[in-house]
């Protein structure tokens, strides 16, 4: 087995890579001067069972053409099976048409890193699980929900709360959570007018004098969890937390989380973190690097991924 890292987050390779006790197979992956994607690999890996980690986050563009020339190469290296990991699965937004006239930009970039060589892919979180359906290959969706639960548990021990879904599409994620945590349910119903921004309508259960967490996939803008906080506070909540798996945080997104009325963010790894976010009051993260770590061991050992959210 082989872990290979492109550029996209390096510290959450190096992080599986220490958990499985074995160092990053060589690579160079570099541009040429107009911005050419050059990927090298500097170490046999013929009849190898290799691991690409590459999330396609910002600048998805550039990150997603690496990891296609990465697996090409080690296509054409000879490895025997790839994976690519991509704990962040950038375009998953556009997993249908919006509109008349709009891509499915979630299945063209599963096409495109099907036909490039992988083999079989490991992810975290989709926005959707249906898009698995878009690979005709294996493909592992992770949840980080085993990680949240362990985080909660050793924060609130056992205080009573509340886990809040944004929206009504969130509601499976959000009870998956609950569950073991033994935690009551509400949902938040939204009316997004337009990309990117959304407006609170009402609360579906009790929030008064409870202390909320907010459980969600993506948070982009920020604008979403905001409103929601706000609306929390209002309905009575005595504070509110938010737990997001991919911290995409575009824009003015750290500020505006900053000044909301929310007492803490918590990320995964994921994405790579910026200095914005690290220096941010109420913003912190928490590593997926042994979930991703020993789910890569089971695959290379063929046993039961599955089992791992048992929890």
């Amino acid at each position: 087995m082989k872990i290979l890292a492109c550029n996209s987050n390096r510290p959450l390779a190096e992080t599986i890579a220490a958990y499985l006790n074995m160092p990053l197979t060589k690579a160079d992956v570099r541009r040429f001067s107009d911005m050419e994607v050059f990927v090298e690999i500097q170490e046999n890996v013929r009849g190898e069972d290799v691991f690409v980690i590459q999330p396609t986050s910002y600048p998805a563009n550039d990150n997603l053409m690496e990891l296609l020339v990465t697996l090409d190469a080690l296509k054409r290296a000879s490895a025997r099976r790839i994976t690519a990991v991509i704990p962040y699965y950038g375009y998953a937004r556009q997993d249908r048409k919006s509109g008349s006239r709009t891509p499915i930009s979630a299945k063209l970039v599963a096409n495109l890193i099907t036909v490039a060589g992988a083999d079989r892919v490991l992810t975290i979180d989709l926005h959707a699980g249906q898009i698995q359906g878009f690979f005709d290959i294996p493909t592992d969706n992770l949840f980080a929900a085993p990680v949240f639960h362990k985080d909660i548990t050793e924060r609130y021990g056992d205080e009573q709360i509340t886990i809040v879904s944004p929206d009504v599409g969130g509601v499976v994620r959000a009870r998956a959570l609950a569950k073991p945590l033994n935690a009551d349910l509400a949902i938040i119903d939204k009316r997004r007018e337009r990309a990117g921004v959304s407006e609170v309508m009402n609360i579906i259960g009790d929030v008064k004098d409870k202390r909320c967490i907010l459980v969600d996939d993506i948070v982009d803008s920020g604008g979403t969890l905001c409103n929601a906080a706000e609306a929390l506070i209002e309905s009575g909540a005595v504070s509110v937390d938010a737990y997001i798996t991919h911290g995409v945080l575009s824009g003015g997104a750290v500020a505006r989380i900053t000044s909301s009325p929310l007492q803490s963010l918590v990320t995964t790894d994921s994405i790579a973190t910026t200095e914005a976010v690290r220096v941010a009051r109420n913003i912190r993260q928490i590593s997926v690097a042994p979930l991703l770590g020993e789910s890569i061991r089971r695959i290379a050992e063929e046993r039961s991924v599955s089992s791992l959210f048992n929890f």
